[in-house]
């Protein structure tokens, strides 16, 4: 820098004591600082660098403190956290059959979806998410509660053939997703997916439009697959093949794909997954709340089949808290291949960031501190005394802090949560709300 220069001005500064960037990947860096400017981050720099190069209008020092990308939470149904506890300790297909979708049938409105979202949003937010894949019906209710939060959100356009209180049929689902994609595609934060919810609740005509509008679109596609065994065993009644097999024959395995859960596959379809470059959101809490199974979570890493990590929804849950999805998938890794240094916490921490944005088709915008990048971030207390000692910050994260540990976080260079407490939520009328639809729920 030109001694002669004065320092540039800045929004923001920030100076925590270790910052993981996440790319470039296994990196921890001390006495560092973040610059951001107009919702970007600008540079990331030595601490007496920083102090001569900026000048910045605010300046957050965070002893004790270490800053990463905000998580991304790579698969959620954001408005069922009103049906959190509803109905626990089921098998998935009880669960849905005769609890969850008769609840939805008589409750599920506008209202029911913006309130849940809202509510999802606050607790993503408290546990430094700032990112989430959704699916669920009237995501226009659900758009207005991310706005509302200051989040970034990827919402599905939900595909079913039977009908519900958003649709009758699988063109209807289509019109109104498309209609809805229209109407908020010039807003910033949020951005679209198709999602057919599973292959047993969509037809292969309704699938092969998928296929299609997510090439015209550029869009993913986010669907439930093969997530329990009961499911495959249906599929080859039904279909005479496995649904994975059954979605390659239609065109729809690729870049833009993203296969929730994936619990039971063998390694031909690990292997497909690889080659068609499909990506994989593992929810392992819900799929061992539910007794689905365990992902295969080693073998995506051996085939470098590209893996985020998801919460599924606070119904199924009950938390939507990536730093539970962080510790529970690397010791399952550890546990499943008796290998304890598989799955470190590094690559944990990659999963729960870079590798959700690459799958969302982001990883240009969200997911590391690379200069250029929308200032998405948290930052975590690691100071508090049962915490201690840390000797590496990056391990810390992954299997002793919690989201309760989570002090600030920022969505595009904006403090979105701070000490607990969502900035731009009013809590005390939203829990005013869920009151009320918990009566309705209970009646």
């Amino acid at each position: 820098m030109n001694p002669e220069m004065p320092p540039l001005a800045i929004d923001l500064l920030i100076y925590p004591e270790w910052i993981i960037p996440i790319e470039p990947h296994g990196v921890t860096l001390t006495d560092h600082a973040l610059a951001i400017n107009h919702g970007i981050i600008l540079d990331l720099l030595p601490v007496d660098e920083a102090s001569t190069r900026y000048a910045p209008k605010e300046k957050i020092c965070l002893p004790g403190h270490v800053l990463l990308p905000g998580l991304i939470n790579l698969h959620t149904h954001a408005a069922m956290s009103l049906l959190r506890g509803y109905a626990d300790d089921l098998s998935l297909d009880t669960w849905l059959t005769k609890h969850i979708w008769p609840a939805e049938a008589q409750h599920v409105s506008p209202d029911f979806v913006h309130t849940g979202t809202l509510l999802a949003c606050a607790e993503m937010l408290r546990g430094g998410i700032t990112t989430f894949n959704d699916m669920y019906f009237f995501p226009a209710a659900a758009a207005e509660a991310v706005n509302q939060s200051g989040m970034r959100a990827t919402l599905g356009l939900v595909v079913m053939d039977h009908p519900t209180n958003y649709a009758t049929d699988a063109d209807d689902y289509l019109s109104k997703g498309l209609a809805f994609r229209d109407t908020y595609k010039e807003c910033l934060n949020i951005n679209f997916s198709l999602a057919p919810h599973a292959p047993y609740t969509v037809s292969d005509k309704a699938f092969e439009k998928i296929g299609t509008l997510s090439a015209q679109l550029e869009i993913p596609i986010h669907t439930h697959l093969h997530e329990t065994r009961h499911e495959i065993t249906e599929s080859i009644k039904k279909h005479g093949i496995r649904p994975l097999q059954r979605l390659h024959n239609l065109g729809l395995l690729g870049p833009q794909f993203i296969a929730v859960h994936a619990v039971h596959l063998d390694t031909t379809e690990i292997d497909r997954l690889k080659l068609t470059g499909c990506h994989v959101a593992l929810c392992p809490t819900s799929n061992l709340k539910l007794g689905s199974g365990l992902p295969p979570i080693t073998q995506f890493l051996q085939h470098d089949v590209n893996c985020g990590l998801g919460t599924d929804s606070a119904a199924s849950n009950n938390r939507l808290d990536i730093f539970q999805e962080m510790r529970l998938t690397a010791l399952l890794a550890k546990g499943m291949d008796e290998d304890a240094t598989a799955l470190s916490a590094h690559q944990t921490l990659q999963a729960a960031t870079l590798n959700g944005a690459r799958a969302l088709g982001l990883e240009s915008q969200i997911g590391s501190l690379l200069p250029g990048k929308a200032a998405d971030l948290c930052a975590v207390r690691l100071d508090d005394w049962i915490l201690q000692p840390c000797f590496d910050p990056a391990s810390h994260l992954v299997y002793t802090a919690g989201r309760n540990d989570v002090t600030h976080t920022w969505v595009a260079g904006k403090l979105k949560m701070h000490d607990g407490k969502p900035i731009d939520i009013d809590m005390q009328q939203l829990l005013a709300h869920i009151h009320i639809w918990r009566n309705r729920l209970t009646a």
